[in-house]
Formats: structure tokens, sequence, C-alpha cells
């Protein structure tokens, strides 16, 4: 499995400062980010923007779901890359942090933006990089980039050797089954409220459904699917009011089949999560979110006796 990648190094890495020294401080309604929540980073940033209630503080703007640009990146940022720095030689990509006083970008490197908006902007106490957990949010990131992201895509690359796709996805197994026990004690990764770390694994679980899965074999994916305390978690996140109104299944998709260069295989007809079905909209999203975590408790209990554990009976 390929993907074109427009860019794979941030083109711009300023920070956000405490104070007027730093020549960004983090003054309220002076930033705007511009995200597609089709693509990984940007929907971390996203949830990560609701999850802080930075609405009033830092403005969003939301970029087509597919880029529209020729070179694979998005023509309304082009201005700002271009005032950013003159004859820029790549494509406009997102997640872009822009400074509005100057008209110039300020980051395109997730990381330091996701650091920077949890750390520096007043979120009313709220606390996504509680005091203590640094070591341990950035060894659950490793595990989501290389345990899953990388070994996924490993696992359902397309030619090669068997054996290589056959010990990625042991790799695979071996990550979600440490969260799988993780999140057998635990509500959220590291506490009682969620962290960093929860937005990244949601977003990089809501990767292996909705892109990897598409290029792993049937059987594959229902070893995925046998870990049903992580796969109830993402469901729950999936209804959260800060993760709901960013989750574009439709834009997922088509960004997905725009770029993607691998073969789709059996494990794309294997759904693990019926992420439509879990997220509120318009008045039934409480019920329904209510119903399914009242399941998902049930199944956890061993008080259902019918179909596999996790989503599986995958057709949900």
């Amino acid at each position: 499995m390929s993907t074109t990648r427009p860019t794979d190094a941030p083109s711009f890495r300023s920070r956000i400062g405490r104070d007027a020294r730093s020549g960004y401080p983090a003054v309220p309604h002076r930033y705007r980010l511009h995200l597609s929540p089709s693509g990984p980073s940007c929907l971390r940033i996203a949830v990560t923007h609701s999850l802080l209630a930075l609405e009033d503080v830092l403005p969003m703007t939301l970029l087509p779901a597919v880029p529209d640009a020729p070179d694979g990146g998005h023509l309304a940022l082009r201005p700002l890359y271009q005032a950013s720095s003159h004859r820029h030689p790549g494509p406009a990509v997102a997640p872009v942090l822009a400074d509005s006083w100057t008209g110039r970008i300020v980051s395109t490197h997730a990381p330091d933006i996701l650091q920077d908006m949890g750390r520096l902007f007043d979120t009313g106490g709220r606390q996504l990089y509680p005091a203590g957990t640094d070591a341990r949010i950035e060894a659950i990131g490793r595990l989501c980039e290389e345990g899953i992201n990388a070994a996924a895509q490993r696992a359902g690359r397309a030619g090669g050797d068997q054996a290589e796709r056959d010990t990625a996805l042991a790799t695979l197994l071996r990550a979600l089954g440490a969260l799988e026990r993780r999140l057998s004690a635990a509500e959220y990764l590291l506490g009682v409220e969620p962290t960093a770390a929860d937005v990244q694994l949601w977003v990089t679980l809501v990767q292996l459904d909705t892109v990897h899965r598409w290029h792993l074999d049937a059987a594959a994916v229902y070893r995925l699917t046998d870990h049903p305390h992580l796969w109830a978690y993402a469901r729950r996140l999936a209804a959260h009011p800060a993760f709901a109104p960013h989750l574009d299944l439709d834009g997922i998709a088509r960004r997905h089949h725009a770029q993607c260069r691998g073969e789709e295989a059996a494990g794309a007809a294997v759904r693990i999560v019926d992420w439509a079905g879990h997220v509120p909209d318009r008045g039934t999203g409480a019920v329904r979110a209510a119903k399914h975590a009242r399941r998902d408790r049930a199944r956890l209990d061993g008080r259902t006796g019918t179909g596999r554990r996790g989503e599986a009976n995958v057709g949900q």
C-alpha cells in the first residue's frame, strides 16, 4: 500500500511563546487554524481544539477534504505560503497555524501546534498534557505511529514478502493487545479524563478502520476486531461532543481513494466499527450513544451470547 504524500517534513516550524519576547505570544484572536480533518494530523488538531474549548480564542477555518491544487496542496492556502516564503516551491498543505496580524504562517508542524494549543492558551483549566505525563504520552504516540500506523501499512502492502507482512501484522496485534489490556481497567489511557494520548489513539483507530483496513485480508481484520475494550473505547469517543463533529467519514474515504495507490483487499468488506452509527446528530445522538454504551457494557460483561467480540457482527 502506498499513498502520494505531498510533503513529509514541515515547511514552517515557529512556536507560540509565553510572552512578547517570543515573537508569537499566545494572544487570543491573533492566530487562525486552517485544517482539513479528513487527514489524521488535522483531525487530531480539530479534536484537541474542541476539547480545550478554544473556539473563541483560536478561530478555525475548514478546508476541502481532498486537496484541490494540482500539486496536492490547498488552493486557499497558497497566498499564506507565498506571503511566508516567496515562491514557496512545495504544495500548500494543511495543517497551518497562521498569524492574522502579519498574514504569515507560524507553523505547519502538527506536534508543535498541538502542544502549543494545550499549554500556552487559556483553556479554563482543561489539561490535555497533565503534569508528569509527558513521557507516557510520548510512549503512546510512538506505539500509535510505529506499532499501529506503520505496521498496518506494511501488513497491507501488496506484493513483496509474505513473511514481512506476517511480521508486520504480528507487530500490529501486539500493539492493539497492549492497549486492550490497558483499557480493560480504565476509561481513558492516563486517568479519568481524556488527554492528548487519547486523541492520538482515537485518530489512529479511525485511520486503522477507515483507511488501512482496505488493504488487509479479511482474516487479518477479524483478528483486529478481537479487542473488545479497545473498540468500545473508540466508539465511546466517537460519540463525545468534542470528537464527533470532526469525524468526516465521507471526506476520509474520498481523500483515501484520491491519494492511495495500493490494492484493495478482502478486508475492505469487513467493517470494524459503524462510525456513522456512533456519531451523535440532531437529537438522536444521545439516545443512540446510550444504546451503544449499554450494548458495549453487556458484551464486556459477557451478558450477550451472539456474534464475535468487538463490532463483529461486523455488518453493523
